[in-house]
C-alpha cells in the first residue's frame, strides 16, 4: 500500500476560483487534508461541493488557485499520474457494462496499473468486508442495486491502491448497515484520506473533519458575481 509523508498534505487547495457562465461557484477556497484524514464537504446544493471534487480530478480547470496532491501540483502535464493516486465514487457509478467479475478486473489490464495485478488476489477478502458475496462477481453489473454498484466501485479503488478516495454523496444509496460497513473500513485504514460530500446526517459522523463549505468560499456573503 502507498505511504506518505504525514508533514506533507494529501490534498492543499490554495485560493481557488471557479466561475461557470460569469457566476461564481468558487472563490479563494482553501482546504488541506493531511494523509490519512477523513473530512466531509457539507452545505447545500450549489454551493461548489461537487466542484471542488471536479477540479482536483482536473475535469474543471480553475479560473485562479492552485492544488497540489502529495506536495505535487496538479496540472495539465501531470494529470494522469496524478489521478493514479486518486479514485471517484459518484452517487451513481457509470460502471460500464459486462459482468461485475469483468468491471472489476479491466482497470488491472490498463499499463498504469499492471503492476498491481496482484491485488486482485485480495478480492474475496474486500468483497466480504463490503458485504458483497462472491456469487456477485458473474452477474451481469446492469442488474446491481445502487448500494451494490457503490460497493464494487470502492472495492476497485481499494483493489487499485489509490491513497485518496473522492466520495460525492456515495453513501446515498446504502442502507444503514452498509453504510456503517464503509464508514468502519475507511476509519479504520489510516493510508487512505478520503474527502466526501455528503448531505447524510447519517455519514457525517464518520469523518474526522466536517467543513462547512459556505464558511471557506467567499461568495457566500458577496454578490454572486465575478469582480469587475
Amino acid at each position: 500500500m502507498n505511504s506518505y509523508p504525514k508533514t506533507t498534505p494529501a490534498i492543499e487547495v490554495n485560493g481557488l476560483e471557479v466561475t461557470f457562465d460569469s457566476q461564481w461557484v468558487l472563490k479563494n477556497f482553501s482546504l488541506a487534508l493531511v494523509p490519512g484524514e477523513k473530512v466531509t464537504l457539507t452545505g447545500p446544493s450549489g454551493s461548489g461541493k461537487s466542484t471542488v471534487l471536479k477540479c482536483l480530478l482536473g475535469l474543471v480547470t480553475p479560473d485562479a488557485g492552485s492544488i497540489k496532491i502529495h506536495g505535487q501540483p496538479l496540472n495539465s502535464h501531470n494529470i494522469w499520474k496524478i489521478r493514479q493516486q486518486l479514485a471517484y465514487v459518484a452517487q451513481e457509478p457509470d460502471l460500464g457494462t459486462g459482468t461485475v467479475s469483468d468491471i472489476i478486473e479491466k482497470p488491472f489490464g490498463y499499463k498504469a496499473n499492471l503492476h498491481l495485478r496482484d491485488n486482485l488476489n485480495l478480492l474475496p477478502e474486500i468483497m466480504n468486508k463490503f458485504n458483497l458475496p462472491q456469487s456477485l462477481l458473474a452477474k451481469k453489473i446492469s442488474i446491481l442495486s445502487g448500494g451494490e454498484k457503490q460497493r464494487i466501485a470502492l472495492v476497485t479503488a481499494i483493489l487499485l491502491d489509490r491513497s485518496i478516495v473522492l466520495l460525492d454523496e456515495a453513501s446515498a444509496a446504502l442502507d444503514k448497515e452498509n453504510k456503517q460497513i464503509v464508514a468502519d473500513y475507511f476509519r479504520q485504514t489510516d493510508n487512505i484520506t478520503v474527502l466526501s460530500v455528503s448531505h447524510d446526517t447519517e455519514w457525517l459522523d464518520f469523518a474526522s473533519r466536517k467543513i462547512d463549505i459556505r464558511e471557506h468560499n467567499n461568495i457566500f456573503g458577496e454578490k454572486n458575481g465575478p469582480d469587475p
